[in-house]
C-alpha cells in the first residue's frame, strides 16, 4: 500500500459518513425539485433516528424476552435470515412512518397555509432536533442499551467476508452492510424517476414553474405533498443510519446529526441538484470529514482547514454554477416560492 494506505483507509470510513449525506441529499433534492426549500432536513434526520431507535426497540424487546443473547456472540445465524428481515422491514416502516410524517406537516404548512417556508423548516429542524432527544431519552435507558447495541451489530451485518482474502480494496466494496447497498441504488431509481418518468416531469415542472405546470393540469399541491412526503421520508434514513450504524445505536444529543443535516443541504448545491452526482458527492464529503483523523501526523492547524474544506467548496460550486448559468446546473426556477393559484 505504501505511503498512501491512509487514502484507502479514509474511504472505507467515508462510505458510513456518505450513506448519511446521500440519504439526506436524495431527500431535499426532491424536495427542491418540487420547489420545496425544506430546511427543516436537518430536524427531519433527528426525526428519522427517532423512529429507526423506536423500531428497532420493539423488535429487540419481543425477541429478547424469548432469548438470552450474548453480545459477542451475535452472528448471522443468531437471527436467521426471517429475523434479519423482519428487523429490517420494521425499522424501514418505522423510520418511514416517523419522517414521512415531518413532510406532512412541513407541506400542510407551506402548501395548504401558505407559510413562508425558510420560517416553517428552521422550526422543523428545532421541533426535530428536540423531539429526537426527548423520544432517546426515554426509550435509552440502562436496561435497554444492550439491545441497541445488539441492533446495530444486526444492521450492520454484512456477508462474513474475510479481510485478509478480500483485502481492505475488497472490503470496502463487499464489506458493507444492507442499507449501504440500498441508499446506492436509491440515488439511481431516484435519478431515473425524476428525469425518465411522467411523475418526475410534472414533479420537475411544478419547480420550474407551479402556475405553469397548473395550467397544464398538474394537480400542483397533490405533487407537493407527495413529493415532501418521500423526500423527508428517504432523508430520515440518513438519520436512522448515523445512530443505529455509524455511531453503533449510541445517542448522545441531537447536536451531531443536526450538523450532518445542514451538510446535506450544502451538498445539495454541490451537486446541483442531480441524485446520481449526489452519489459522488456524498463519498467526497464523506473523505473530507475522515480526512484529518487518517492523514499520519498532520497537524492540528491543517486538520481544522481540512474541516472547512466541504464548505469552501460548495461556495466555489455555487459561484461557479451562478456565472455558467445553464439551467440544468441551477437551481429551480419556483424554489422556496409559495404558489397562489388565484395570481396566476
Amino acid at each position: 500500500m505504501g505511503d498512501f494506505s491512509w487514502v484507502l483507509v479514509g474511504l472505507i470510513d467515508a462510505i458510513s459518513l456518505a450513506v448519511i449525506f446521500l440519504f439526506g441529499c436524495i431527500g431535499e433534492t426532491i424536495n427542491e425539485k418540487a420547489g420545496n426549500l425544506n430546511l427543516g432536513i436537518p430536524g427531519v434526520m433527528c426525526i428519522g433516528a427517532a423512529g429507526g431507535a423506536v423500531g428497532a426497540l420493539v423488535y429487540m424487546k419481543t425477541i429478547y424476552k424469548a432469548l438470552p443473547i450474548d453480545i459477542d456472540a451475535i452472528s448471522f445465524s443468531f437471527g436467521s435470515l426471517i429475523s434479519y428481515v423482519l428487523l429490517m422491514l420494521l425499522v424501514i416502516i418505522f423510520v418511514t412512518i416517523f419522517a414521512g410524517l415531518s413532510g406532512l406537516l412541513f407541506s400542510f404548512l407551506t402548501t395548504s397555509l401558505k407559510a413562508n417556508q425558510n420560517v416553517t423548516g428552521l422550526a422543523l429542524t428545532t421541533f426535530g432536533a428536540g423531539f429526537a432527544d426527548f423520544v432517546m431519552g426515554l426509550i435509552r435507558t440502562t436496561e435497554n442499551k444492550p439491545l441497541f447495541t445488539i441492533a446495530s451489530k444486526i444492521i450492520r451485518f454484512h456477508l462474513p467476508f474475510n479481510e485478509v482474502a478480500l483485502g481492505q480494496t475488497g472490503m470496502l466494496l463487499l464489506g458493507n452492510g444492507l442499507f449501504v447497498y440500498l441508499c446506492f441504488a436509491l440515488a439511481i431509481v431516484s435519478f431515473l424517476v425524476l428525469n425518465k418518468t411522467r411523475i418526475g416531469l410534472s414533479v420537475r415542472a411544478i419547480g420550474e414553474n407551479p402556475a405553469t405546470a397548473d395550467a397544464a393540469g398538474i394537480n400542483t399541491d397533490k405533487y407537493k405533498y407527495f413529493a415532501t412526503m418521500i423526500g423527508c421520508a428517504i432523508a430520515g434514513f440518513g438519520g436512522f443510519f448515523y445512530t443505529m450504524s455509524h455511531v453503533g445505536g449510541t445517542w448522545e444529543n441531537s447536536a451531531t446529526l443536526q450538523g450532518l443535516g445542514w451538510m446535506v443541504l450544502a451538498l445539495v448545491i454541490f451537486t446541483v441538484w442531480n441524485p446520481l452526482l449526489a452519489i459522488v458527492g456524498s463519498v467526497i464529503f464523506g473523505f473530507l470529514m475522515s480526512l484529518p483523523y487518517v492523514i499520519p501526523g498532520i497537524g492540528f492547524v491543517e486538520m481544522e482547514l481540512i474541516k472547512i474544506l466541504p464548505y469552501a467548496v460548495t461556495i466555489i460550486v455555487l459561484i461557479f454554477t451562478s456565472i455558467l448559468g445553464k439551467k440544468n446546473v441551477l437551481p429551480p426556477g419556483s424554489l422556496g416560492v409559495n404558489y397562489f393559484r388565484e395570481e396566476r
